[in-house]
């Protein structure tokens, strides 16, 4: 059975130009780039290359971009940088009740050390209130950290009008770029973004890899101690083949956008609006105008979401509830839970995420597979039954 894979915001296929790229740094050109022989320069060098690529991508420059292993390390450094350089006052924090745990779970961290957290609410939608945000500020709030766009839901952010809160009350300003990266056209020094988190196998790169941009105008302390990698702020043997393999998916993402995001958009448009038409009982979460292009997040009544990704699973569908990060867990997501979705409704949740390797065909036998599996496992719901019987009492 072929496998349809509509999971990608919890990774993506590496593409092959990818692999290619990378191979060579783990046969032929495998040298440690702090050595001082050409053998090792030469890494050092390609390091760069990819390092301006990814610079470029963003509208920013090459030292303020650091290589971290992927976006939970870029999340962790960039919050608690932020507390560190606040130095012994009291400090505060503002973030959002629909984040990814990376950042929540810092959060929780840093409140243990002293550090006050403001989460502010979403909308139904998943959207903050830049409104709501500028009165969050206190005289001793060192960051504002809000996600570019959600990585179950889908929805994304005012990031222009938060950072515009942000520089009005000389706030550093950092956002969880992960699902947006590669996805969205992203100018740092347009926007206001003081600091930035991305993953490499969100874009169709390798796992393992991501970045931190930091604006060069910032005095960031070191993340890792030891040697002199990345500027002296987090030390280890670079991972090679991982950094190149991250510039050639940015390279890659910059140049195929337009087109790709064009073709997903169409794709999970035609999805959505199968489901709605053909499938009683259904809502859509997250915004239906500001969204990631691939991102369907769907929450059908009367049945488990649980027991639908299993059925599928048996379809040779790959789905999921919600993030990745978050599996395995029997309570309703938090994300949702912000957006003030009830929990019976969120149980019954389905997340697709498409990317520009599927194909219409793919939706269309999807399509099917969900109605033919709702129906069984609403035949099966006492819940379902009652309201039935309610709705036939009531005509």
């Amino acid at each position: 059975m072929a496998v349809i894979y509509l999971d990608n915001a919890a990774t993506t296929p590496v593409w092959p130009e990818v692999v290619d790229a990378m191979l060579p740094y783990y046969r032929e050109n495998y040298g440690n780039p702090s050595g001082i022989y050409e053998f090792a320069a030469k890494r050092k060098k390609d390091i760069q290359n990819a390092r301006k690529k990814i610079a470029d991508s963003l509208g920013a420059e090459e030292q303020e971009i650091y290589f971290t292993s992927g976006g939970t390390e870029s999340d962790n450094w960039a919050l608690q940088s932020a507390a560190t350089m606040a130095g012994d006052c009291k400090k505060h924090i503002i973030t959002t009740q629909m984040e990814h745990h990376a950042i929540l779970n810092t959060c929780v961290s840093l409140e243990k050390q002293g550090v006050e957290v403001t989460y502010l609410k979403v909308n139904e939608n998943g959207m903050i209130s830049p409104e709501e945000l500028e009165k969050a500020i206190r005289p001793h709030t060192c960051l504002i950290s809000v996600m570019y766009a959600n990585n179950e839901v889908g929805t994304i952010q005012p990031i222009e009008k938060v950072s515009y809160v942000a520089k009005k009350h000389h706030v550093l300003f950092h956002t969880d770029a992960v699902q947006a990266y590669g996805h969205v056209t992203i100018n740092v020094k347009m926007s206001g973004i003081d600091m930035l988190s991305a993953s490499g196998h969100k874009l169709n790169g390798p796992k393992g890899i991501g970045f931190l941009y930091v604006n060069k105008d910032i005095d960031f302390p070191p993340f890792l101690h030891g040697g002199h990698q990345e500027g002296g702020k987090r030390a280890g043997t670079e991972n090679v083949a991982g950094i190149i393999g991250l510039g050639k998916a940015a390279e890659i993402a910059e140049t195929m956008m337009e087109e790709r995001e064009e073709k997903v958009k169409a794709m999970r448009d035609y999805l959505m609006n199968r489901i709605l038409t053909e499938i009683p009982y259904v809502r859509v979460n997250g915004s239906r105008k500001t969204r990631l292009s691939g991102n369907c997040n769907f929450s059908f009544q009367f049945i488990e979401g649980s027991s639908l990704l299993i059925l599928l699973d048996t379809d040779g569908i790959c789905a999921s509830a919600g993030s990745a990060c978050s599996s395995g867990q029997s309570s309703p997501s938090h994300v949702l839970s912000a957006m003030g979705v009830p929990d019976d409704i969120a149980r019954g949740t389905l997340r697709l995420t498409i990317g520009s390797q599927n194909t219409m065909e793919e939706i269309d036998y999807t399509v099917e597979c969900i109605k033919k599996h709702v129906r069984k496992l609403r035949a099966g719901s006492p819940e379902y039954e009652d309201y039935q019987n309610k709705n036939l009492a009531n005509q």
